[in-house]
């Protein structure tokens, strides 16, 4: 039972969650400064992120099962090297579309009138590398949905802060999702696949992910300007930014060994920072 888990929390690598919940805690905790704080709510919101992203990871994963085991990159993830089935993959999908929906149930009727469109463009990004170049800011906005979903949850209005927020996270993600994808620049143009990298080139698409991430820098800040926020989110935006820095001063077009690095550490860290200070800073 235990490794029958751990291949599907590997399949739909469940510790990139750290990408997106951190925003989704925040859009909560600013949405509880209007009111109170609820544990049973922040289990929700949190279950909702976790159920939502299982669903798009896993129908990512089963969509492009057959690219994957062409992919001398990806051969060897969970379906195309036989360790979970398709048919297993996307029950495992609908398991989580259905505990999404049902938890949403139990938050407000507004999110749970909107969870269908949530589900949706979450899921709807796995097509998308298929016809067009900007696939990187469809995911972008897949999980900008987490903070003002999580306000939602919390007030059940929408607010100028937390799409400012979920605005964050959309250039933030496509920008780093162009770095990602420069692997792979290769084998998209080799198999009619779009992405930025293949449509720009790889000095290209590290421009353009840098533009996109100075536009993350200026919606940090006014997201703090906004917010009337204090010392705690400004340390918090600075170590954040830093590290959004420092992943493109360590790849190079003619250097990607560090993009798994630039992708999975810095981002990680930056934005967990980034919740906890902001958090303190908010709750303060």
């Amino acid at each position: 039972m235990l490794e029958t888990i751990k291949k599907y929390l590997s399949m739909v690598r469940f510790a990139h969650t750290v990408f997106a919940m951190p925003f989704a805690l925040i859009g909560f905790f600013l949405g509880i400064t209007a009111g109170s704080f609820d544990w049973l709510l922040l289990l929700e919101v949190v279950l909702c992120m976790v159920f939502a992203r299982n669903a798009a990871m896993g129908f990512n994963r089963w969509l492009d099962r057959d690219i994957d085991a062409d992919n001398p990159r990806t051969k060897s993830r969970e379906i195309p090297s036989g360790k979970i089935s398709p048919k297993s993959a996307m029950a495992f999908v609908v398991a989580n579309i259905i505990l999404f929906i049902a938890t949403t149930f139990f938050i407000n009727k507004l999110v749970f009138m909107l969870s269908p469109i949530a589900i949706f463009v979450v899921m709807f990004y796995s097509y998308t590398k298929r016809f067009t170049p900007l696939c990187h800011f469809v995911l972008g906005c897949g999980l900008a949905l987490a903070p003002i979903g999580a306000y939602l949850a919390v007030t059940g209005e929408f607010a100028v802060l937390p799409v400012i927020y979920s605005f964050i996270v959309l250039t933030w993600v496509s920008g780093f999702d162009i770095i990602y994808s420069l692997q792979d620049a290769q084998f998209d143009a080799g198999k009619n696949l779009h992405s930025v990298p293949q449509w720009l080139g790889i000095k290209g698409a590290l421009r353009l992910s840098s533009a996109v991430h100075i536009a993350t820098a200026v919606l940090v800040i006014t997201a703090g300007y906004l917010q009337q926020a204090g010392i705690l989110f400004s340390i918090g935006a600075a170590i954040f930014l830093i590290l959004l820095y420092r992943q493109h001063s360590i790849v190079k077009p003619d250097d990607l060994r560090k993009v798994n690095v630039a992708f999975g550490t810095f981002n990680g860290i930056g934005s967990c920072i980034f919740a906890f200070f902001d958090i303190l800073d908010i709750v303060a």
